[in-house]
Order: structure tokens, then C-alpha cells, then sequence
């Protein structure tokens, strides 16, 4: 039996028939190279276990945490693998490339399936990435077209359209699972990691192309918790700015549709907006506040979008701003959706 066949990055993931990532579930979510699937050798509670024990009896810990993997291994030869073909050839990584990765791609060797490891394993892919993002993301094609415009204009509901319609989209708040303010959090559903995050971004880069044009919005450099990685700030900053207009009263009601689960849980609104207590003064809450009780959504949108967010604004092109002056303005009459798919032809028409 020979040992397993040993992969260095850099390499495409698109390449291999399967990759595997054996590692826990909590650093598979953490981060992964695109397109891994989860097979643990070890769960959650084992791995604890061993890195316990090792502490104190490093053989003991060695062995504790073969007679896991072995168990673990066994389980998923008789149900994931066990509908496999003779030609089966997966890529297995572990953290470092050492006991998870090759104990199992030894037996699926053994089987006759050609296994191949990741040298280093994800730590040495990170490595790799980071050293790779700024060629990705750097000064190359495709050219970014970034859209501005005030809190609640329908940048967004833009992108979504322009992707509808043919056109290339890079959805930074997607991505970071964020709307990029203080009220921009998703419910029940955390960022990801900023090693997650940049993963996307160089995963999304790769797959434009380089051809087309490019659009995305206008974020600052963070995006809830996360980095904009410095590649990427610089491209935004260089991006010809399209600004969007809405009229006030189309973009209460484009938040009203965004924000409904502030509608539904008014406590979580008025504890968010503490976060906002020491910029806007005491009275301004108290006014938000009571239009929150009162339920008087419309006035609470109308006052916080002119009493606040339309004030705080860095215009593209002004001296606090990165972005540049925009190079034209685009106005919508309506929040619906008719016209934000007109408004996506019309760009496209132009820019592709």
C-alpha cells in the first residue's frame, strides 16, 4: 500500500472530484476552501476530549484519538462512501495536514480509490489565499461600477435586479450578512468569519469575467464586524460611482418591506438604537422611541432617515469620501420592482 499522493497549494478546487474536509464541524463553518464538503473524523466533543488529554499524556491522547477516528471512519465508509465508484478520487484536508487527513485517506487508499492530501492542509490553503488575494482582487479586469446613493434608496434592490438581468454582481452585504449600519444586522443569522468572508470574495473573483463589468455597492470599510480586505477597498475607492435617487417617501416604504422583523419585535429596535444614544442625543431617541410604541413606523423611518442617516452620508466625490464623484445620477419614481429592472436594463444596456 502506498502513502497518500501530497497537494500543494496553489491549486483549482474546481479540479477535484470531491474535497473533503475532515476537520470538526465548528472550523469547517469558521472556513473551508470552496466547494468542501464536512466529514468530521473527529465530532466536536471528541476533539475536545484528545486536546484535553493531551495536555497532560500526549500518547494517551494519541491513542484516545485513533480509536475515534478509526470509529468514525468505519461509519462513513458504511453509509457516505459506501455508494462510491472504482474511479473515486477525492482531495482530504485536515488543519495541518498531519493525523485527520492521512489515518483516512490511508483506508481509502487501501480500498483503491486515489486519495490525494493536502500538504500543510487548510492552514496552508489560508496561507496560499492570503498571499493570492491582492492578484485576484488587485488592479486586473473586470472594472467595478459602485453604487451610491442615500439609506433606503434601493442600492440593494438594484444589485438583486441587475443580477435578474444578466449582469455580473458582487453582493458585499450578502456576504458579510449585513446591511452595513447599526440596524443592518440579520436576525438569528451571525456574520460569518472574516476568514470566511475573504474566502467569498476571492472565490466570487475568480468567476467573473474579467470581459464585463462588475457591480456592487458602495459599503464603508466595514461591514458590520467585518474587514474589507485592503485589495478590495482599493478597488471600491478606484470604481466609477453611479448615484441612485429615491423620493423619502418611496425609500420609507422600501424599508418598511427590508426591516420587517423590527416591525415584529419593537424591543430589539429600541435596544439597537442605544448604539445611537451618544451620537444623536437624548432626544432623538426618545422621539424614535415613542413613534416605535405609538407603532408609527412611517414617522419613525421619515425621522430617522433625514434626522440621521441622510445627514451622516459621505457623498462620493466630497473630501470624506473615497469614492469617486459620481459620473452619473440615476432617478427612480417608484420602490417597485418594475423599476428597479428598468433601471437594471438601462444600465446594462450601457455599461456591458
Amino acid at each position: 500500500m502506498d502513502l497518500p499522493e501530497l497537494i500543494s497549494p496553489p491549486f483549482d478546487p474546481d479540479d477535484f472530484e470531491e474535497i473533503i474536509d475532515v476537520r470538526s464541524p465548528s472550523e469547517f463553518l469558521e472556513d473551508h476552501i470552496p466547494g468542501a464538503i464536512n466529514l468530521p473524523v473527529l465530532s466536536e466533543h471528541e476533539r475536545h476530549l484528545v486536546g484535553e488529554l493531551n495536555a497532560t499524556n500526549p500518547f494517551e491522547a494519541r491513542k484516545l484519538g485513533a480509536t475515534y477516528i478509526t470509529q468514525n471512519i468505519h461509519l462513513a465508509l458504511s453509509s457516505y462512501f459506501s455508494q462510491k465508484p472504482s474511479d473515486y478520487s477525492p482531495l482530504v484536508y485536515c488543519w495541518r495536514g498531519n493525523l485527520r487527513s492521512h489515518s483516512i485517506s490511508i483506508i481509502l487508499r487501501a480500498i483503491g480509490w486515489r486519495t490525494r492530501v493536502l500538504q500543510g492542509g487548510y492552514k496552508a490553503w489560508r496561507k496560499w489565499l492570503i498571499s493570492n488575494l491582492q492578484d485576484t482582487i488587485g488592479e486586473t479586469p473586470p472594472h467595478l461600477i459602485i453604487l451610491g446613493g442615500l439609506t433606503g434608496c434601493g442600492k440593494t434592490r438594484l444589485l438583486h435586479a441587475l443580477k435578474s438581468e444578466g449582469g455580473q454582481v458582487l453582493d458585499l452585504e450578502a456576504m458579510a450578512n449585513h446591511r452595513g449600519s447599526i440596524l443592518g444586522t440579520e436576525p438569528d443569522a451571525p456574520q460569518p468569519s472574516q476568514k470566511k468572508f475573504e474566502t467569498l470574495l476571492w472565490s466570487a473573483f475568480r468567476q467573473f469575467d474579467p470581459s464585463r463589468p462588475v457591480f456592487t455597492e458602495a459599503e464603508s470599510n466595514r461591514i458590520g464586524r467585518l474587514q474589507c480586505p485592503p485589495a478590495l477597498w482599493n478597488r471600491l475607492r478606484k470604481g466609477r460611482v453611479v448615484h441612485l435617487e429615491l423620493p423619502l417617501a418611496e425609500r420609507v416604504k422600501l424599508l418598511m418591506d427590508d426591516y420587517q422583523h423590527f416591525t415584529q419585535d419593537p424591543e430589539l429596535l429600541k435596544t439597537t438604537l442605544q448604539g445611537l444614544r451618544r451620537r444623536c442625543g437624548n432626544e432623538l431617541i426618545d422621539e424614535w422611541n415613542h413613534f416605535i410604541d405609538q407603532e408609527q413606523w412611517s414617522d419613525y423611518l421619515s425621522s430617522i432617515l433625514s434626522k440621521h442617516y441622510d445627514l451622516v452620508y459621505r457623498i462620493p466625490g466630497s473630501e470624506d469620501s473615497i469614492y469617486q464623484e459620481p459620473s452619473e445620477t440615476l432617478t427612480l419614481s417608484s420602490s417597485s420592482s418594475e423599476e428597479f429592472h428598468k433601471a437594471a436594463r438601462s444600465l446594462l444596456e450601457r455599461y456591458q
